[in-house]
């Protein structure tokens, strides 16, 4: 076992220590601990877990390696995801934090007053959650079979131990200050190699700026011409313009959906909060997102300049190399027997194979920067990764315990008898997440995007027109949902499990990572095409969506005039 494998090690034991013992101390007794903390987090706290709970495996371990890959095109990522969260902080969030109930399932089922549009949104909820968390566990596992060495499935179990400690005894509460420990370690892990690297290959420290400022750019489009691609900074080389625009929407709104994002606003103390715990997860995401294309950048000309042409012998001198192709994540077939390896366009002629999700993880040991940063990025993508698994076990076990069983079904049951079905959940829904892990769909930032799709396609509109639109109905909320998410999931499953390749040409040329926006509108369009040629809501639901729009005070003044 080398170094970095020790100094791995001993970080995960130090930082999972740290969640554990933040776990223990947090535990909770009563329901609202259990689900929103207590509603006592600080504005600055909860922007640092909301954060943690956003930035996923998908943003630590895949976005860069998306843009790395696709160049212009995989800004979609980085636009949607951002965008989206700003739509969410300025748009919704006040509004659902003033509303005051515990989950998304709560709002949709009072504002909707219909116990169905409740069990329809806890549905879409669970498997919001459950295809979210599929690409936090492969992330998990990608990390211990590299750099510990051990077998994916082993690792992902620790993992999933250690979330399921946290998130039972502490529910909201242990989750979101853990959370908040996890995003400290994940965007020190993040900054220093994105630091150091930008520093040795421009001599600027910052990425950013060392992105615009340099010659880097330049390089690596004349690099890739060189060898067959398009220019790295082409637009639409690999997307259609309509897809690019569709699965840019779909991460948008998708984010804005987000049952886990939306229930971190729940748990501060006043509306108040919720705004300023916006304001600073937005500026403690920027810290990441706009180093990601850089780091992006900076990985592929590093990656090429090491791989492309170079010998057997060559690339097993190259430490980093060999032991991420032992992973089956990075590869080398001399299709021509030349006993040279060359990275080509066409997947079908290209030598060397690269998956997006090693990017990050590899950049320090590609670099060549010390032991010490290539173990910390190891904790940091796993602090990544468990922190979005924490709040997405949590919308499960509350979308089961709070809105199925204890709204739904048994309103009677008691203090305690919630609490332990609320953590039974955990466990249940622990074991699905530990086997799509260990057999996902897709890779990580593929799978998180199926999510945002799912959550474009039926919260957004529901969570849009509930806030802002007084004569939406129980009917039109229920049909648009069903319509938005049964069509988005059937299309997903035809498209990359049943007849794979056929249905984009089919229908414009979207992709599944952007028919979350198609459903999106077909939501919109049923649910308020249903709600206009039916019985209007209650005149006291219509009273409390006004209600929850007039600023607090406003009331009188309006009386007064």
């Amino acid at each position: 076992m080398g170094q970095t494998e020790i100094l791995t090690i001993v970080f995960v034991v130090i930082t999972f220590g740290a969640y554990l013992t933040i776990g223990y101390l947090s535990r909770v007794r009563d329901t609202k601990g259990f689900y929103v903390a207590g509603q006592g987090v600080p504005a600055f706290a909860n922007g640092a877990a909301t954060a943690a709970d956003w930035m996923s495996a998908a943003s630590f371990i895949s976005m860069a390696g998306l843009i790395s890959t696709l160049g212009f095109d995989g800004a979609i990522y980085l636009m949607g995801w951002t965008g989206g969260y700003v739509l969410l902080t300025l748009l919704l969030a006040p509004y659902l934090r003033k509303f005051g109930k515990y989950t998304v399932p709560d709002f949709v089922g009072d504002r909707y007053y219909s116990k169905t549009a409740r069990g329809v949104a806890a549905i879409a909820a669970i498997f919001i959650s459950l295809t979210y968390i599929a690409g936090q566990m492969r992330g998990v596992g990608i990390v211990f079979s590299r750099f510990l060495q051990i077998d994916i499935a082993l690792g992902i179990v620790i993992g999933m131990g250690i979330v399921a400690f946290f998130s039972v005894l502490g529910g909201m509460k242990g989750i979101t200050w853990t959370q908040v420990a996890q995003y400290f370690v994940l965007i020190i892990a993040y900054l220093i190699p994105a630091i150091a690297i930008a520093v040795i290959l421009t001599g600027n420290p910052i990425p950013p700026l060392a992105l615009t400022t340099s010659d880097i750019v330049p390089r690596l489009n004349q690099i890739q011409v060189e060898l067959g691609f398009t220019e790295y900074t082409q637009p639409f080389r690999t997307k259609p313009l309509l897809d690019v625009f569709a699965i840019t929407v779909a991460l948008m709104i998708g984010t804005a959906g987000l049952p886990h994002v939306i229930v971190r606003f729940y748990t501060t103390p006043s509306v108040r909060a919720a705004r300023y715990s916006g304001f600073w997860a937005l500026l403690f995401i920027a810290l990441l997102y706009t180093s990601a294309p850089a780091l992006a950048v900076f990985a592929r000309y590093n990656l090429i300049d090491q791989l492309n042409g170079a010998t057997r012998a060559e690339i097993d001198a190259l430490p980093w190399a060999t032991s991420w192709e032992a992973t089956g994540l990075l590869g080398f077939n001399d299709i021509n027997g030349d006993g040279v390896f060359n990275l080509t366009p066409s997947a079908d002629t290209s030598e060397i194979r690269i998956d997006n999700d090693i990017i990050v993880l590899s950049t320090p040991e590609v670099a060549q920067l010390s032991p010490v940063v290539i173990a910390l990025v190891a904790a940091g993508g796993l602090a990544a990764a468990l922190s979005t698994a924490s709040g997405l076990l949590l919308v499960m076990s509350s979308a089961v315990s709070h809105d199925i069983y204890y709204r739904l079904i048994n309103p009677n049951a008691s203090e305690e008898t919630r609490l332990l079905v609320g953590r039974g959940v955990i466990f249940v829904a622990v074991v699905f997440a530990g086997l799509l892990g260990i057999y996902p769909p897709g890779f990580v930032a593929q799978v998180v995007a199926f999510a945002f799709g799912l959550a474009a396609a039926s919260f957004f509109p529901i969570i849009l027109l509930g806030i802002f639109d007084t004569r939406m109905n129980s009917k039109g909320a229920i049909a648009g949902m069903v319509t938005g998410l049964g069509f988005t999931m059937i299309y997903i499953v035809l498209d990359k499990y049943v007849i794979p390749g056929t249905l984009p040409p089919i229908f414009l040329g979207i992709s599944s990572e952007g028919i979350g926006t198609v459903g999106a509108i077909l939501n919109f369009v049923v649910a308020f095409v249903v709600s206009r040629t039916t019985e209007a809501p209650p005149e006291e639901i219509q009273e409390l969506v006004e209600s929850v729009r007039v600023p607090r005070g406003a009331e009188k003044i309006l009386a007064g005039h």
